[in-house]
């Protein structure tokens, strides 16, 4: 079954885990994600456990920093150098930077880069504005669509809270054009503090995360892993392919980082 959901508002790139995203027109879907999304991130130095990457949930200031700059020559839009949340800029691979942010961590860090990317889950995170406005009712907080770090965000025809759970085991397609991008929808987002995290500021407020467990078992949004390359555009109508036939499992997975 097919049928229309709505529309691509926004995309995002996060080019360096949990450092601030840039928003999109539009963006190569690849096998790995958007092009460009998550190819960096900052290990803790000594950490040996499966998750050595240091993010906001540990250093919330991480938000404020800013990728800036251009460098296609591998074939993605990376970037070059960071903005600190003090306004300095220096090169993404110096030694300043990693010193800038040790210091803040208080233990040290370095620059990795993955080709396929760094990702909890999968690729892909979607989530729809009636979801974001809906639990920013329920918590009585105006949100910042950024708080959810999703790299597509779509505008939906229903606006049901949480109407993304019923495409898990689906297929979104993207634009009109043949063959059309396309995500399977594989599993709920889990959700951690950073959507407490003013994406801005870092300030915390737990309503936000309160709100989604109390709602959703601490799910926002979904996951998916890439059927289709191409391009998406902002604006470009998403459908939804749904074999009824084809019983679905959505197991407890770790949290989104």
């Amino acid at each position: 079954m097919l049928r229309d959901l709505g529309h691509v508002r926004e995309l995002s790139r996060f080019s360096i885990k949990s450092m601030a995203g840039t928003a999109l027109e539009s963006a190569v879907l690849g096998w790995h994600g958007l092009a460009g999304d998550r190819r960096f991130g900052f290990r803790r130095v000594g950490e040996e456990s499966g998750m050595p990457w240091l993010t906001a949930s540990r250093l919330p200031q991480l938000l404020c920093y800013q990728p800036t700059g251009l460098d296609e020559r591998t074939g993605e839009p990376l970037p070059t150098h960071v903005r600190t949340p003090a306004g300095e800029t220096f090169e993404l691979k110096s030694a300043a930077l990693a010193e800038e942010i040790s210091e803040r961590f208080g233990s040290r860090v370095e620059l990795m880069k993955l080709q396929h990317g760094i990702f909890d889950e999968t690729p892909i995170s979607v989530i729809s504005l009636a979801t974001i406005a809906a639990i920013g009712v329920e918590a009585g907080v105006e949100l910042d669509r950024r708080r959810f770090r999703a790299n597509l965000v779509l505008e939906t025809e229903e606006q049901r809270i949480f109407h993304e759970d019923d495409w898990v085991g689906g297929t979104l397609l993207f634009g009109n054009e043949e063959p059309r991008p396309a995500v399977s929808v594989t599993r709920r987002d889990l959700r951690c503090l950073m959507i407490n995290l003013d994406p801005d500021t870092a300030a915390q407020d737990p309503r936000v995360m309160k709100t989604v467990v109390r709602l959703n078992g601490n799910h926002a949004g979904v996951y998916g892993t890439v059927l289709q390359t191409g391009v998406i555009r902002a604006g470009d109508p998403v459908r939804l392919w749904m074999d009824t036939r084809a019983p679905h499992l959505d197991p407890p997975r770790r949290p989104s980082r």
